[in-house]
């Protein structure tokens, strides 16, 4: 495999669907490390991805088909440095640590972050179950505004500690449920097991989540991206920073330019170009004023 990492498509927008290229994937999250399938090399990656690529909803929530086959998923995150959610940002990192030799399968997850105690959700989330020696772990780079940006340790009751929050595994019968340390308490983040998941169970969820009218995929605009000292979260107009330290910065856009601006900058989303993205973003605008 070469260690140079070029693929100058990265640096213009491309108008047809390219092959999924390691080198490419790379150069996007800005990794040139050791590519042996170790722990090391999959705690690097994890990270490089989660901080590199953002989560966002811009497909849905602008009407334009979400695509899981691997080539789409590298011309969209990859070449045409957009961001995805979950599905898409893990069904690329499966691909990418399967291509380095890893033993990786993807799993459904039942989320629990905000949802009332006693409330069953649906599988709609996915995450990554690693194999590394005699030892499982569980990596997830789609997880929005609480993304991991380190693999954990599939032991139950081990606080693990990551780049940014500290996170547990709770075994609950057959499950585990993750749990994130948020402002001194554990909060629960979603429940899984250990059935595999393939890409049929994915693009059934996906396409739900991706056009039903009441999900908050279609209703709403969502972006979220870790960075060194903390996290930027996006929901609809109304932006915050959670800083390692436990402050925060807070603001409301009230105009377009600004959200845009927020979206390319901030996250690093080259916004998609279709016409309907200026009177989608004003009615995110307009129906916070009317709120």
């Amino acid at each position: 495999m070469s260690q140079t990492r070029m693929d100058s498509a990265l640096d213009t927008p491309t108008t047809s669907k390219a092959k999924f290229s390691l080198d490419g994937y790379f150069q996007r999250i800005g990794y040139s490390g050791d590519v042996a399938p170790s722990l090391e090399t999959l705690r690097s990656i994890h990270l490089h991805h989660a901080q590199s690529i953002p989560f966002e909803n811009l497909n849905p929530f602008l009407r334009i088909p979400v695509l899981l086959d691997i080539d789409s998923l590298y011309q969209k995150l990859v070449l045409d440095r957009r961001g995805g959610y979950c599905f898409e940002h893990n069904l690329l990192l499966m691909e990418v640590l399967k291509t380095l030799g890893y033993n990786v399968k993807g799993l459904g997850a039942r989320v629990l972050w905000n949802i009332p105690e006693g409330i069953i959700t649906a599988r709609g989330h996915m995450l990554l179950l690693i194999e590394i020696g005699n030892d499982n772990y569980i990596a997830d780079v789609g997880f929005g505004g609480l993304t991991l940006t380190a693999p954990l340790a599939l032991k139950p009751d081990l606080v693990q500690d990551t780049p940014h929050e500290k996170f547990r595994l709770i075994q609950i019968s057959n499950d585990y449920a993750l749990q994130a340390e948020v402002q001194g308490a554990w909060k629960p983040i979603y429940r899984f097991g250990l059935q595999e998941n393939f890409l049929i169970d994915y693009e059934v969820t996906s396409w739900y989540l991706s056009n039903h009218p009441t999900s908050h995929f279609v209703t709403g605009l969502i972006a979220a991206i870790p960075f060194e000292k903390g996290r930027h979260a996006l929901r609809n107009n109304d932006f915050a920073t959670h800083y390692l330290d436990g402050s925060h910065d807070r603001k409301r856009f009230d105009n377009v330019a600004d959200l845009q601006l927020a979206l390319e900058t901030t996250f690093g989303i080259r916004l998609p170009q279709v016409a309907s993205i200026d009177s989608s973003l004003e009615r995110i605008i307009q129906g916070s004023i009317k709120n």
